[in-house]
């Protein structure tokens, strides 16, 4: 691919008074899904910090993911063995020029990722390097693209129906079609996505219309967040057990079981264990407003936390940090 050289100034720096005494904030990083050609490219130009994630991380990938994440094409970078390093990168260098831009921004309360997002949310917190981090979850991506051969797996997003009655119905179906399907992530009240065998969920989708709810199948390159992900976990331990991982200098709210972190060994157990679990989003923001987070940032590409976000609380206040124009309304929007 060729390499964009193309750069302009950095951000000017701009003081200000950024968060008034009651305002708690959190910051969310997204998961798979979110990317898109052309993420990160203005904060690439604009930011003097932002290129340099993209360089340390080109480096250590030994290509060029920042031309990938710029011009594409869709198909390769929609690759799950790409999307992941993308992803992670485009989060972190929008932090990063988010940062640059806002020299008194505040360190948040807690962080959480979604799925994938977990390891942005860590390199935010100083526990990873980003270069380390994209290239745990580019093997990470690349075990989940070989853990099941395509068309044997599938995913559906699952509305109108109570979360237990779908573990049910999930049960129902594994023994019905002799293959696994279970939640995958519990995202917002009345949306959870489910994942297994292409047979198993296809009944299950069958039972949720049965049952007046809705199944969406999902474009996925594998069944995510479910058993047969299992061989990916000892793939993790392995690239975890290669990088130094530190102690997140805020706790880390984990996917696994909604609990913030700050051990790395605790940390690290949750990274592993999270590739088999099913993500729970929803009780993960739930959690952090109960400790009295008032307002959050979404910090990468696309909005689809901001909008899982507003389904689960109506007083939390949600900002989306996806680009340079939305990078410069971080200021007002937490003293708000």
């Amino acid at each position: 691919m060729r390499r964009i050289l193309r750069t302009s100034s950095a951000l000017p720096h701009v003081a200000t008074t950024c968060t008034s005494p009651h305002v708690k904030v959190a910051w969310l990083f997204p998961g798979q899904g979110a990317q898109a050609v052309g993420m990160g490219r203005d904060a690439f130009e604009q930011s003097s910090a932002a290129r340099d994630v993209y360089a340390r991380v080109d480096a250590a990938l030994g290509k060029s993911l920042s031309t990938l994440c710029f011009e594409g094409p869709e198909a390769d970078l929609t690759l799950t063995e790409n999307t992941q390093p993308a992803i992670v990168t485009t989060s972190i260098a929008l932090l990063a020029a988010l940062r640059e831009r806002v020299v008194d921004l505040p360190e948040p309360a807690f962080a959480a990722g979604h799925s994938l997002g977990e390891y942005a949310a860590l390199c935010a917190a100083g526990a990873l390097d980003v270069a380390d981090a994209a290239g745990v979850v580019q093997r990470r991506g690349r075990a989940m693209q070989e853990a099941v051969p395509p068309g044997q797996g599938a995913m559906a997003a699952v509305m109108g129906i109570d979360p237990s009655l779908l573990e049910d119905i999930c049960r129902r179906a594994a023994s019905e079609s002799g293959e696994i399907v279970s939640p995958a992530n519990f995202n917002a009240p009345g949306q959870i996505v489910i994942a297994g065998g292409a047979r198993g969920v296809a009944r299950a989708n069958a039972l949720v219309a049965e049952n007046k709810g809705k199944a969406i199948p999902l474009k996925v390159s594998a069944p995510f967040h479910c058993a047969l992900m299992r061989p990916v976990a000892d793939v993790v331990k392995q690239a975890l057990a290669s990088i130094n991982l530190r102690a997140p200098s805020f706790p880390i709210v984990a996917n696994v079981d909604a609990s913030p972190r700050t051990d790395p060994a605790a940390v690290t157990d949750a990274l592993i264990r999270q590739v088999d679990a099913p993500v729970r989003f929803q009780a993960s923001v739930e959690a952090m407003v109960a400790a009295g987070v008032t307002h959050a940032l979404e910090i990468g590409p696309g909005k689809v936390l901001a909008g899982l976000v507003k389904r689960i609380s109506k007083d939390l206040r949600v900002h989306n940090v996806s680009d340079v124009a939305s990078i410069d309304g971080v200021s007002a929007f937490l003293k708000g």
